[in-house]
């Protein structure tokens, strides 16, 4: 009786379980999608009739992908044929630029001139040429113990999944909490240490493929506000400085972004808004507390530090400095007083000897002061004694007095000889 076409699937036949089982197997191994894939049917025994290929997990018309009778070789396509696949006289299946719709199990069924069938079963797997994935992110700056991290691996693979921080491999630690299926990590509170690149990475036997870098930026401080001074910290301490000399003070906290500074003195802002503040030709008038401000605009944090900075005891003794030291005509010079008496009563400037035809101005118990015989309407005087001589011309170089009296009576007189140099 000849067999055309699928009709002896509408035979009665009869299973044979003796014999060698018929296996399976796909070569190559792993293909990648486009390559040409036969799967190898190994077990075959005695005079075969025909065979018939199906495409699915049961012997069904549903899943028919071929017939093909041995002794005339032709060859019947069946429901699930895609036009990529022939049937080999020795039973085998080529499958030419395998798809990944090509996974999944495939059996054949062999007839013998017994009408017995024996059935084969095996599987292909087609594994896919990966795309590049992308890592997407809730947020790329985000604000320590506030906010929460969420990375997701996007690719349209069904592929594994690896994650990679700064160019190595991710170790999966607590403090992240990774997916069932791997893709998204998540950290609620992100700390500082995380912040860096991430990539994820997938991958399948034949295939490989990395996202590019999201770079996570995490903010945090200001924490630790200090001040220092000459690279030591001076925080809460009081710094003695000599007088007429400078001093730097540096602002320097933990913090990202780098904070923004603000200085203040004796609880009055300062108009400086650096990490640093200079203090130049120190007098008595700039004794005080100075305090730094951080101010962090990402976490809306800030922080503070203060020092006490007072004149060194060797200055305590009273002298005269001009400043500037060497005036030239057209400047203005103030006669500045180092170390005057706290208990100052009156003081009193002369241009010359301490006369008072030569007396320029006398400062009263109120406060304020009165002008003299030798007054030009160029001099001022202040609380802490210091002078202030405007618009100097050659005349008024020469020798100063200045003479104090104190609350208890003591009277001191100290003289400096101003030289005024000449404008060329």
């Amino acid at each position: 009786m000849a067999l055309t076409g699928c009709s002896w699937l509408l035979l009665s036949a009869t299973f044979l379980n003796a014999g060698a089982e018929i296996s399976i197997t796909p070569e190559p191994a792993q293909p990648a999608e486009g390559d040409n894939v036969t799967l190898v049917v190994h077990g075959l025994s005695g005079e075969l009739l025909a065979y018939n290929w199906y495409a699915g997990p049961t012997l069904s018309l549903t899943y028919l992908m071929a017939s093909y009778i041995v002794s005339t070789g032709d060859e019947t396509p069946g429901p699930t044929h895609t036009g990529r696949e022939a049937v080999r006289p020795d039973g085998s299946l080529d499958i030419q630029g395998v798809l990944p719709g090509h996974s999944g199990t495939y059996i054949l069924q062999t007839l013998n001139r017994q009408f017995q069938t024996e059935v084969g079963y095996g599987y292909l797997q087609v594994y896919e040429i990966l795309a590049q994935p992308v890592v997407m992110a809730n947020n790329t700056e985000l604000v320590e113990r506030r906010d929460t991290l969420r990375l997701m691996c996007s690719s349209p693979s069904p592929a594994e999944v690896r994650w990679f921080f700064n160019g190595e491999a991710l170790p999966i630690a607590i403090r992240l909490g990774l997916s069932p299926d791997g893709r998204v990590l998540t950290r609620h509170g992100v700390r500082r240490e995380e912040a860096g690149s991430y990539q994820c990475e997938v991958w399948n036997p034949i295939s490989v493929s990395r996202s590019k870098p999201t770079n996570l930026t995490v903010y945090f401080g200001p924490e630790r506000v200090a001040i220092l001074q000459d690279s030591i910290t001076r925080t809460g301490c009081t710094i003695k400085v000599d007088f007429n000399t400078s001093l730097t003070l540096w602002c320097v906290s933990r913090s990202c972004p780098e904070p923004e500074y603000v200085w203040a003195f004796n609880g009055r802002a300062l108009n400086n808004g650096q990490d640093h503040l200079n203090i130049t030709s120190m007098t008595a008038a700039q004794e005080g507390t100075y305090t730094c401000i951080a101010k962090n605009t990402k976490t809306l944090l800030s922080g503070s530090a203060s020092v006490v900075v007072k004149l060194s005891a060797a200055a305590v003794a009273t002298m005269i400095v001009p400043v500037p030291t060497k005036p030239m005509e057209g400047q203005d010079v103030t006669l500045t007083v180092q170390g005057y008496p706290k208990d100052l009563l009156v003081y009193a400037w002369y241009r010359g000897p301490a006369s008072e035809p030569s007396r320029l101005l006398s400062q009263l118990p109120s406060g304020n002061w009165i002008a003299g015989p030798a007054h030009t309407g160029r001099e001022v005087g202040f609380a802490n004694c210091s002078l202030l001589v405007q618009k100097l011309n050659l005349t008024d170089a020469g020798r100063y007095t200045l003479k104090t009296v104190t609350l208890q009576g003591k009277t001191e007189t100290l003289e400096v000889e101003l030289q005024v140099a000449r404008l060329e």
